[in-house]
């Protein structure tokens, strides 16, 4: 059974859902300031490829990696479950702790009001 990732790892995997298959490099350019080293991106890309989450293609000394997971099935997996745990299973009181912390604003709420009506018609 996979496990869920750590934060860098969680972020290297959300530029390959979000890329589909990328090279390291691609990978690096598309993170923060200030960048990891490329090989500290190769050594997290290899380990989420031991860890099941990526597959890897060569291509001589290159390796393309691409998403053995969907998003929606990590977040089903792993971030549902984390939720429900810290929130008593109610997306209510996640939003309302993130927004009096602060970690959501107003036109997100507004954002996701909108994902929830499209959703009821």
């Amino acid at each position: 059974m996979k496990r869920r990732l750590s934060e860098k790892e969680e972020a290297l995997m959300h530029i390959v859902w979000t890329k589909g298959p990328v090279f390291s490099k691609e990978v690096r350019e598309a993170l923060p300031d200030p960048k990891p080293h490329i090989s500290t991106v190769s050594t997290i890309m290899r380990r989420l490829v031991e860890k099941g989450f990526l597959s890897i293609e060569d291509f001589g000394p290159t390796h393309r990696y691409s998403a053995t997971i969907s998003m929606k099935d990590y977040t089903t997996q792993f971030v549902q479950p984390l939720l429900a745990g810290l929130f008593g299973n109610s997306i209510k009181n996640a939003i309302t702790f993130f927004a009096e912390q602060e970690q959501v604003s107003i036109e997100e709420l507004r954002e996701i009001m909108e994902i929830i009506e499209k959703q009821k018609k």
